[in-house]
């Protein structure tokens, strides 16, 4: 039997986070900024706890940027790097260093435990594209294209605003809406018309801010009231929460 999506009748795209949204990439980011920070806060003068991969990266780090991500944690323990910039070394104590240390551990993370899309979240959006809605996937990662690819996901997106296209349109990453505006543009739809589907609170701050229709929270780790906190309009564990069956 058919799905029939359960979304506002005003709405007429869908604008989807990719890490802990579609794809279970989000506890690999997690793991690998925990290998980047923990060595650098046991040189701190003062004891620093370690790199919490949940409640850290949740508050701090999920769905932004990953130079912003360095400084929004750190600045939450009382530390300051210098920014430096895209040819530091790798042991440079600066933000792009560390950021860059981060991703070289994400990719091999990746690479040992490959990729895995939600099922539910396909269903999902595979009856989005049978109800003809615009689909577009937005996410601060550098590495979108290879992640969707290696799930098998990426012929169910019309757009794809990531980390390189913000780079490249100098869009300012999550808490801020501009890459989901610049999605909704790319697809030719007001902001107003489009739903995102989020499960970061960085990511919840976007679709409340840019004024979208409908801002539906993707609950991973049990934070439904924060996402509420954030904005969501709807809390739901599945995506498919959001379909019904027609007869």
């Amino acid at each position: 039997m058919p799905d029939r999506i359960s979304l506002p009748s005003t709405t007429t795209a869908c604008l989807f986070d990719l890490d802990g949204v579609l794809t279970r990439t989000a506890t690999v980011h997690a793991a690998a900024w925990k290998q980047a920070f923990d060595p650098l806060l046991a040189q701190e003068t003062e004891p620093q706890r370690p790199f919490d991969a949940v409640a850290d990266y949740d508050a701090y780090v999920d769905g932004r940027p990953r130079e912003d991500g360095v400084r929004t944690f750190l600045a939450s323990r009382g530390i300051t790097l210098a920014d430096g910039g895209p040819g530091d070394p790798p042991d440079a104590r600066t933000a792009y260093a560390l950021a860059a240390r981060k991703d070289a551990i994400f990719l091999r993370l990746l690479a040992e435990d490959g990729v895995h899309a939600y099922p539910e979240s396909v269903r999902f959006v595979r009856a989005v594209r049978a109800a003809g809605l615009h689909r577009a996937v937005v996410s601060s990662s550098v590495h979108c294209a290879q992640v969707l690819s290696a799930a098998g996901i990426a012929d169910l997106f019309e757009v794809r605003i990531d980390g390189i296209v913000a780079a490249r349109d100098h869009l300012a990453g999550k808490p801020h809406p501009g890459t989901y505006l610049a999605a909704a543009r790319a697809l030719g739809v007001q902001a107003a018309e489009a739903a995102v589907f989020e499960d970061a609170l960085a990511g919840m701050d976007a679709g409340r801010s840019g004024g979208f229709g409908y801002v539906v929270g993707v609950d991973r780790v049990d934070q439904a009231e924060a996402l509420r906190a954030h904005g969501a309009d709807v809390v739901v564990t599945e995506l498919s929460q959001l379909l019904e069956v027609v007869p």
